[in-house]
């Protein structure tokens, strides 16, 4: 009889064990899943287009980034901070390693002197936001020599 209650006991104990080690390991590997992420990483953040004349009407730059994450990164939006600035975007997911772009379109139309604008792209990345900024100076229609 006492052989049989230390067995008993032993197996509690064992069983007792075995889930703790299989809650640790389920723990773990959900650490593990919630570390893969996407990661966009921008060549450059700002751009200077310099000095511009309005009559020769818009310009456009292309913001290069790449996923350095090890899960595909998908760009949601892209917002200006002005109606002068439209940006467009890679609409596919980029796979890790892989290339995109966010293209931006200034109009200097009905504008004069230096101008700074936003833009902000939101993703799938764990920082969500990424903001681009680009600026210059506007040469107006009368003045350009």
């Amino acid at each position: 009889m006492t052989a049989f209650l230390c067995n008993f006991a032993t197996n509690k104990y064992l069983v007792f064990m075995k889930r703790i080690f299989l809650f640790t390991i389920a723990a773990l590997l959900c650490q593990l899943a919630m570390m893969a992420q996407p990661k966009a990483e921008f060549k450059e953040v700002t751009y200077d287009f310099g000095t511009i004349k309005e009559s020769k009407g818009a310009v456009k730059h292309t913001f290069e980034f790449k996923n350095t994450g090890d899960k595909p990164l998908i760009i949601i939006d892209a917002v200006a901070s002005c109606g002068c600035t439209r940006p467009s975007f890679t609409a596919k997911p980029i796979k890790p390693g892989k290339k995109g772009k966010v293209e931006v379109t200034f109009s200097p139309t009905g504008r004069r002197g230096t101008f700074r604008k936003t833009i902000k792209v939101r993703t799938n990345c764990p920082d969500k936001v990424s903001s681009l900024v680009i600026t210059g100076t506007i040469i107006p229609k009368g003045k350009e020599k």
